[in-house]
């Protein structure tokens, strides 16, 4: 019986819940050995010399020393076994993207993401690696960014943006619909087909990129603004969210929630301002 070659990996992030989480996603591929999980940057290094993980998926907002820190650090070490680097972050702006590929990054995906394509290029740069280490002509593979489904540096923005004001209003990335709310937000901003419904474009689009249902996602919406609303809409500030201060005391729609996100980000990203209707 033929063994299987594995990879094996350590997940970095600060979000521990979200690390079991995608640890649970990519453990179902057998060719895959999640080592070990870090939740900030000074563990994420003395793991890497403990378990010598052949690929570690790394954050770039993490405490005690951030990703960006971490790569540095692991430039200058001498480990018995120096492993690649992936970068999984819900940062996408140029800068960060730049100095992580020049730290030595191998490839760097801006959250959310599909977990199929991170398992694919987890076994992309192992096999480019270790395989074929100077590519099929004899040449050194270049590092890969997969910023986003657009590559435009205005939709980097945008994206910067939206995941501002979703943290302001007190919604963490580990939230039930982070994800799907993120995603609605930016639509309603960068296309103009989904300005005439919410229920009717944009719930069904992301429930087929994310192979759900709709309903699914308007609940899963639902269920992240409950969250934030019953906790005072605070933010990491311990403040209430200017966000929810717009409502007073009315608890806001899904929709309203969506398009008043999508107006403060057009009017930070200097765009025309539409509404949203249903």
């Amino acid at each position: 019986m033929q063994m299987i070659e594995t990879i094996s990996v350590l997940i970095a992030d600060d979000n521990l819940e979200y690390g079991n989480l995608l640890n649970e996603y990519i453990s179902q591929y057998e060719d895959i050995v999640v080592k070990g999980i870090a939740t900030d940057g000074v563990e994420t290094i003395e793991k890497i010399g403990e378990l010598q993980p052949d690929i570690v998926i790394l954050d770039i907002i993490m405490p005690n020393l951030d990703g960006i820190g971490v790569l540095e650090k692991a430039a200058q070490m001498k480990f018995a076994h120096k492993p690649l680097f992936v970068v999984l972050s819900a940062i996408g702006q140029d800068v960060f993207v730049h100095r992580a590929i020049t730290l030595g990054a191998e490839y760097y995906i801006v959250k959310p993401f599909d977990v199929e394509i991170l398992v694919s290029r987890i076994r992309q740069v192992y096999r480019e690696k270790y395989i074929f280490p100077f590519g099929r002509n004899g040449e050194k593979p270049k590092p890969a960014i997969r910023k986003s489904t657009h590559e435009s540096r205005s939709t980097n923005s945008l994206e910067v943006m939206v995941t501002g004001l979703i943290h302001s209003a007190g919604i963490p990335p580990h939230i039930s619909g982070y994800q799907y709310l993120r995603e609605a937000i930016m639509m309603s901003v960068a296309g103009s087909a989904v300005f005439n419904s919410i229920t009717k474009v944009i719930y069904p689009s992301i429930a087929a990129k994310y192979n759900t249902t709709p309903r699914k996602v308007e609940r899963a919406i639902r269920c992240a603004i409950d969250n934030a609303w019953g906790k005072g809409g605070l933010s990491r500030n311990d403040r209430k969210s200017e966000i929810f201060l717009n409502f007073g005391k009315e608890k806001p729609t899904n929709s309203q929630f969506i398009y008043t996100l999508a107006d403060k980000a057009r009017i930070g990203m200097g765009l025309k301002l539409k509404r949203l209707e249903e």
